[in-house]
């Protein structure tokens, strides 16, 4: 059984077995296969039935280089326009493949298997797919739909609880994007047992993917709409630029906390809203307290993608399952910061 989530008819999810889904969905042409190498060692089955390419582990690897390797790699296999592309793994693997797809000899049909849970609520979802440039994160994109993309909550079992938490911070943010109902199954739920509940996890997964694909077919390029999906990502981009102390998940999740303190600032949240976010965060085991300056964040943030002229868009939550995006110029910001 799997539930089926579908994106402008371009894009379908799938919340299930891959065991069940795979073979059905992949089309009849040659198959290449891009993965990672603690996917290659936990699904040799899966991965070794196509031809494959192995890619680095790590945000590190998201680059040029790594796409440059990838191309030369597509070209010695004799990949074509026919060939379809499948890439199994997390947000990096997804993010590689679906942009050489859309690059290689100008466009190549492809799909995804999301192994992480980072991957399944957020980055396999929605075709933007980005490499990174000097540690700037996603500098370089696409926006592409992948034909399917594949969600097994069973693949999760194998991951350390800091990767789970990692995915967790983005299922936090679509809580707060849009659904309060999903922000308080959270808080009855945030402890480590509820990793191990196949049945929570599917419906935490399956509820996040709704709320990104909702935004994503009113807005798929980001001219408006979809840039609530950034809350808590610009501060949080600038924490994984200046450190390597937190993963991606962690620095969102630090991000989300300085953007609700903000809100709340500018009377725009709550008080009692914004104890509860830092309450379910630190409960979920993140650390809220940047490793960073906030004066290095605002220099960092100067060069993020959602920056115009003197100001910075900025997703602030005016309630819990609703945000608003505000332009807030630099001065403003290091008047509240500083």
């Amino acid at each position: 059984m799997s539930n089926t989530i579908t994106i402008n008819s371009l894009s379908d999810i799938y919340v299930g077995r891959v065991t069940e889904l795979l073979d059905r969905l992949l089309p009849k042409q040659r198959v290449v296969v891009i993965s990672d190498a603690n996917i290659d060692r936990l699904y040799p089955d899966i991965v070794h039935r196509y031809d494959y390419i192995v890619v680095g582990h790590g945000e590190a690897n998201k680059n040029l280089v790594t796409v440059q390797n990838v191309y030369n790699q597509l070209m010695a296999l004799g990949a074509d326009r026919s060939t379809f592309l499948l890439g199994i793994g997390g947000g990096i693997v997804t993010d590689i493949t679906g942009f050489v797809a859309a690059t290689y000899m100008r466009g190549l049909d492809f799909g995804f298997v999301a192994t992480t849970l980072l991957g399944q609520v957020d980055a396999s979802v929605g075709g933007k797919n980005g490499v990174n440039i000097a540690d700037y994160k996603n500098m370089v994109g696409t926006f592409r739909q992948p034909r399917f993309v594949i969600s097994d909550v069973e693949m999760l079992q194998t991951l350390p609880l800091r990767e789970l938490r990692a995915g967790m911070a983005e299922v936090v943010k679509a809580a707060l994007v849009g659904d309060e109902e999903l922000f308080n199954l959270l808080e009855r739920n945030a402890d480590e047992g509820m990793y191990h509940s196949v049945e929570l996890m599917r419906e935490l997964v399956v509820r996040s993917i709704r709320i990104k694909t909702d935004i994503v077919e009113r807005d798929e390029c980001e001219n408006g709409l979809r840039r609530v999906l950034n809350l808590g990502h610009t501060f949080g981009h600038a924490i994984e630029k200046c450190t390597r102390e937190f993963n991606h998940g962690e620095a969102v999740a630090a991000g989300i906390s300085i953007v609700a303190h903000l809100a709340m600032s500018r009377n725009i949240l709550s008080h009692e809203d914004m104890m509860r976010i830092d309450a379910l965060l630190e409960r979920l085991g993140f650390t809220l307290t940047s490793p960073v300056s906030l004066f290095d964040l605002l220099r960092e943030i100067r060069h993020d993608k959602k920056k115009n002229n003197d100001a910075i868009r900025l997703v602030l939550p005016e309630k819990l399952g609703r945000c608003r995006i505000e332009e807030i110029t630099f001065v403003e910001l290091e008047k509240m910061f500083v």
